[in-house]
């Protein structure tokens, strides 16, 4: 392909994406339909004129990139106060018993409809559908209340950070035999590795406040992948490494003992962090664009055409909305709406499934579920934030006329007393 209308294809990809995006957040349609869809769409033009390039490796380094700048940008956006705590444990409940009980629900029914799998296998496969996206959730929640904005920001962030979590320790040691062995290696591994993150992570703070150059940012970026690398041919929960980098950044006033915190610059830090958080977002807006692009390319289309897919992704759906009802029905007072439906899939359900390692890979389980499940969770998030945004203006409307009413009648009490005056 010539040079130049790559070029072109790459930066019309990237201004689709940029407009798709002030769309979603004046309509509420996620900007990862419009993205697969585009995918799809340069598809079929790529088979008509019959080229067929292979996108696995781009996929893979997107993936792995994706991964770090989505745990990075979800911990830059954990503020722990202590006023925030009761918002936090809430979200946090929810988030880690969303995750739990749908992972084990869905992976009984995978068992079902592909009997020959075990349920470690199948549980690889249910935790990439049960993870909701941060990526798309913070943006599409922009218009409700602060505190259920707040609330879902929370509860997205929390559900990227354990879900990818749990997927890497089951998938790295899937090897392991007997229960006691494994919560011993999972032990011992989260803790070196957790020791290791705080170490690394503070040194690096330190040596980021004190350079004075403007390409700091990259740098770093360039230090976190490294170390990520580096951790996972080691073996160890290498997100946890970006997980506490991003934390201590963000909170390293509340995270540090004084001792620790004496030596950094407040001023640098958060000069730093507010970089940070800028280039952060975008770099993440550039690579979701081209992955959730070249997912859509390497659909393989025909799979929608099976019922099987359909039927396991309704089962999904259904058990999956009627769990989070649940927990909201209890932990929130019966505040269930529109929180219930605000669980969408997107770019962290793609990263892992693509992840799963080819020793736990069935050719029984069709790709098509992910893609039918992504779309449904978008297109029924879109949906209800679309009727609770019309309730509310009703409210408002009713409250309105309510006020006006009551003016009214206050100024007929008062011109009639004061006619009998």
């Amino acid at each position: 392909m010539n040079a130049y209308l790559f070029l072109i294809g790459l930066c019309v990809v990237i201004i689709i994406s940029f407009f798709n995006n002030m769309l979603a957040r004046r309509t509420n349609i996620p900007s990862v339909l419009v993205l697969i869809l585009l995918g799809v769409g340069i598809q079929q033009l790529l088979l008509y004129f019959n080229l067929e390039p292979s996108y696995f490796n781009v996929l893979e380094v997107l993936g792995i990139v994706g991964l770090i700048m989505i745990v990075l940008e979800a911990a830059l956006d954990l503020e722990l106060k202590k006023e925030k705590w009761p918002i936090i444990w809430k979200s946090f409940t929810i988030s880690s018993f969303s995750l739990a009980l749908t992972s084990l629900a869905i992976s009984f029914v995978i068992q079902i409809f592909i009997p020959n799998l075990d349920f470690l296998q199948a549980m690889v496969y249910a935790l990439p559908l049960s993870i909701m996206s941060s990526a798309i959730i913070i943006p599409s929640v922009a218009n409700l209340n602060h505190y259920k904005k707040e609330f879902l920001i929370y509860e997205s962030t929390f559900s990227d950070i354990l879900g990818i979590m749990v997927f890497y320790m089951i998938v790295e040691n899937i090897d392991v035999e007997g229960m006691r062995q494994l919560s011993f290696a999972i032990g011992s591994n989260i803790f070196l590795t957790i020791v290791t993150s705080v170490v690394l992570s503070y040194i690096l703070l330190y040596i980021i406040q004190k350079i004075k150059g403007q390409a700091k940012f990259f740098l770093f970026l360039a230090v976190l992948i490294l170390l990520y690398a580096v951790g996972k041919l080691l073996h160890l929960s290498s997100l946890i490494i970006i997980l506490m980098f991003g934390l201590l950044l963000r909170n390293h006033k509340v995270l540090l003992v004084e001792k620790l915190e004496k030596w950094l610059d407040d001023e640098r830090i958060d000069a730093v962090f507010d970089q940070f958080k800028m280039i952060t977002v975008e770099t993440s807006f550039v690579v979701r664009t081209f992955f959730f692009v070249v997912f859509g390319m390497t659909l393989p289309l025909n799979s929608l055409l099976s019922t099987q897919v359909w039927l396991i992704s309704l089962i999904f759906l259904v058990v999956m909305y009627a769990l989070r009802f649940g927990l909201f029905y209890i932990v929130e007072n019966k505040d269930t709406m529109p929180q219930t439906f605000i669980a969408p899939r997107g770019l962290i359900s793609v990263l892992l499934f693509f992840a799963i390692p080819e020793s736990l890979k069935t050719e029984g389980f069709e790709r098509g579920v992910l893609f039918v499940v992504i779309i449904a969770t978008s297109i029924i998030m879109a949906s209800s934030l679309i009727a609770y945004g019309k309730s509310e203006e009703t409210d408002k409307e009713r409250d309105s006329a309510k006020t006006n009413e009551s003016d009214f009648s206050d100024v007929r009490i008062n011109t009639s007393f004061e006619r009998e005056q």
